[in-house]
């Protein structure tokens, strides 16, 4: 079985975030005075072919804690979608 998975990775919220904070400050040069808090992540799309759904989860998980997301700085969720 193919799965797609969609993962999110953003820093963790007690964090900072120099980029999200960089585009709050200057949205108003721009004439957008209406946004504040910026938060900056990451957005993966992968593909992973495993034998059931609980299996594509445990290798995402896996790609996650070890390589995609530092764990000490980020959090992050993802889900699957089945390729029919």
């Amino acid at each position: 079985m193919k799965f797609t998975a969609e993962i999110q990775i953003m820093p963790h919220e007690e964090l900072l975030d120099p980029q999200g904070k960089t585009v709050t400050k200057n949205l108003p040069n721009i004439g957008i005075n209406s946004i504040e808090n910026v938060r900056i992540g990451k957005h993966i799309e992968l593909t992973v072919e495993a034998d059931d759904e609980e299996s594509a989860k445990a290798i995402v998980d896996t790609a996650c804690k070890k390589l995609l997301a530092n764990t000490i700085m980020e959090k992050y969720e993802f889900k699957l979608l089945e390729i029919a």
